[in-house]
């Protein structure tokens, strides 16, 4: 063994080295995406999010967005690089107050090197400054930053945050947030949670929002522009606050008589599914063009379109719904939609029945009779309907079917304790469909796999009986099948999720 003088420069460098723990070379970049098949570039690896401190300026004007987004997560691994979802410009970027070095990637990406790298289990302060113009900025050939004449809009599925914050933008990377922006006096800023608090200075107010519930990228909504906002709390103590865009037209009185029912619904829901998971409710409808609703956790987006032929609560049934079967439990991977939008047009079901307007087995039946067996319908399997068919209406409506025929199966009592007991055992987190299969073969005592196969995975229409356990059950009436009465205002409310890009 031969000893070394080192110079202090050098001294200074085998210092810095050993600050590096002797096995850097496991150090990796972490994953550009998440490990989604069905979108293989959304989200990150590497990492996981806990808190989003959002503090944005936002010019209606000019669309002109300014922000310092402060991130805080934690490592899962030995990172020497790691990507955020985003797509405005970044003129600082800095890892546990330390610069770091930051380039762009693919078609959303922003590749971030801290400058040493990070052990598995590091606590981690990412601070983003960024400024841009959302709308000028697209990805996949979409964009979804709506602008509107008094100002704009962020809200879609599955993506909506590269627009307006950097991100782990999937559903698996949950994490609270305070979203904080400052808008021209007079103009409005609407978020997600309750409204902490709002100041003005020098023609500015500034918006604080907190969301102090887990929630998922694409549920994070911002809108600016003019609304008249309306607060209430509800008759079971729930706060809500509802926004409606002063230039709402002839689409005013109808919004407004649909989603003021937010309160009452929100109670009447708690009733099916357990206490409402958030600590306000509420929705908006602003001025834009878009034809579709977004479940934007505690305040729900409502296009005015889904209000033109008057008012609609189904709808509002339905984005409501999502609040405890998408939003508190969310899905662990976009082919686990079913989860989501076959409870929530089930929801739907339920009101029926309550406003006299047909039952959930007479709106199973019709739905069953109403797709021939060569109908395309049958052949999009809502437990996995793959990304080209991840809204198409079978998952709806065959994914309401599936849950009728789950009901037949397993009896009522067991059915409506497993609609109840499953937002409250994965509260806050998130489920697969072989999660819920398992959780309701847990509470029923029953075996499943071949009713959830049958309904949620091949394709073909099934028999109507036999497949729910033997039991006569859907499209298995005698005579014509009847529309129930609630039909045309639940059809009405199929283009919900139909997103300007196809989605």
């Amino acid at each position: 063994m031969h000893r070394r003088i080192l110079a202090p420069g050098a001294l200074a460098a085998a210092s810095l080295m050993l600050a590096i723990p002797a096995s850097a070379a496991s150090y990796s970049p972490g994953a550009p995406g998440i490990g989604d098949p069905y979108y293989p570039a959304y989200g990150n690896g590497g990492y996981d999010v806990s808190h989003y401190d959002l503090r944005l300026k936002y010019q209606p004007a000019t669309d002109e967005l300014e922000g310092t987004a402060t991130i805080l997560a934690r490592t899962t691994q030995d990172l020497s690089r790691f990507d955020l979802d985003f797509l405005l410009d970044v003129s600082e970027v800095r890892v546990n107050g330390v610069r770091a070095e930051f380039a762009t990637s693919g078609r959303h990406e922003l590749e971030i090197t801290p400058r040493t790298p990070l052990a598995k289990g590091t606590a981690v302060t990412v601070v983003v400054r960024y400024s841009g113009v959302p709308s000028t900025k697209s990805a996949y050939g979409f964009s979804t930053w709506h602008r509107t004449p008094d100002g704009a809009v962020a809200a879609d599925e599955p993506e909506a945050a590269w627009w307006w914050y950097p991100s782990n933008d999937h559903p698996l990377d949950k994490a609270t947030y305070d979203v904080s922006v400052a808008v021209p006096n007079g103009t409005q800023a609407i978020s997600n949670g309750t409204l902490q608090s709002t100041s003005s200075q020098a023609g500015w107010t500034r918006y604080n929002w907190r969301q102090n519930r887990p929630q998922a990228t694409y549920l994070t909504t911002l809108a600016v522009g003019k609304f008249d906002v309306t607060t209430s709390t509800s008759e079971g103590g729930v706060p809500v606050v509802n926004a409606y865009s002063v230039d709402l037209g002839d689409n005013d009185g109808a919004a407004r008589a649909s989603v003021e029912r937010t309160g009452e619904l929100v109670d009447w829901l708690s009733g099916w599914f357990g206490p409402y998971p958030f600590a306000s409710a509420g929705g908006y409808v602003p001025n834009t063009t878009t034809g579709y609703a977004l479940e934007t956790q505690t305040r729900v987006y409502y296009s005015p379109r889904q209000f033109a032929n008057g008012s609609n609560a189904s709808v509002v049934v339905h984005e409501l719904a999502h609040q405890w079967y998408g939003d508190s439990v969310s899905l662990k991977g976009w082919k686990d939609i079913w989860i989501n939008e076959g409870f929530a047009r089930y929801a739907q079901w339920l009101w029926s029945e309550h406003e006299g307007e047909g039952t959930t087995r007479e709106l199973a039946a019709y739905v069953y009779a109403s797709h021939p067996a060569d109908d395309p319908f049958w052949t999009v399997a809502p437990g996995d309907p793959g990304p080209d068919d991840q809204f198409d209406i079978a998952v709806y409506d065959r994914g309401a079917l599936a849950v009728q025929a789950l009901r037949e199966a397993v009896g009522d009592d067991a059915f409506f304790a497993i609609l109840k007991g499953w937002p409250q055992e994965h509260a806050y987190g998130n489920a697969s469909v072989a999660d819920f299969r398992a959780y309701a073969e847990r509470i029923s005592g029953k075996p499943l796999d071949t009713l959830f196969d049958t309904w949620l995975f091949q394709p073909g229409k099934p028999a109507s009986t036999g497949a729910t356990g033997g039991r006569a059950t859907l499209g298995a009436t005698a005579g014509p099948v009847r529309q129930p009465k609630s039909w045309k205002t639940i059809e009405a409310t199929n283009s919900v999720h139909a997103a300007e890009h196809g989605h």
